[in-house]
């Protein structure tokens, strides 16, 4: 999905490893790359997101950046990232936006990031 220019692509992954299925503990990592379709570069100064779990619970987590960073994303250029959230529950979905700023203008604005799912596999037997 574009949105404000920006391509918002996103793969999640179960982490087993790091999960708890006995104590309700999920572990997701999701990978995303955002790409720059502006005619200037922008930078990302801030998230926001909105989680699920499928058991009808909802928070939202907002701070600075991308794990520690803000990128700067030059026109026609790429920047990717991995980060990982929790869940109570074997499913659940998270969307929200990124606040970024056009480097040349200074304007500020907000990018949507689709709705995505996060899923344990199911067991093969």
């Amino acid at each position: 999905m574009i949105s404000e220019g920006i391509r918002v692509s996103v793969e999640t992954f179960y982490q087993a490893d790091y999960s708890n299925p006995l104590q309700s503990e999920f572990m997701f990592a999701y990978r995303i790359t955002l790409e720059n379709h502006n005619g200037f570069p922008v930078k990302l100064h801030r998230r926001h997101w909105h989680i699920f779990d499928s058991n009808g619970s909802y928070r939202e987590v907002e701070g600075e950046g991308v794990v520690g960073v803000q990128p700067v994303i030059q026109t026609g250029e790429s920047y990717q990232y991995v980060s990982g959230c929790n869940l109570r529950t074997e499913m659940g979905k998270m969307k929200g936006t990124y606040q970024m700023e056009n480097i040349h203008s200074k304007k500020m604005f907000d990018v949507s990031i689709p709705s995505f799912e996060m899923i344990v596999p199911a067991k093969n037997n």
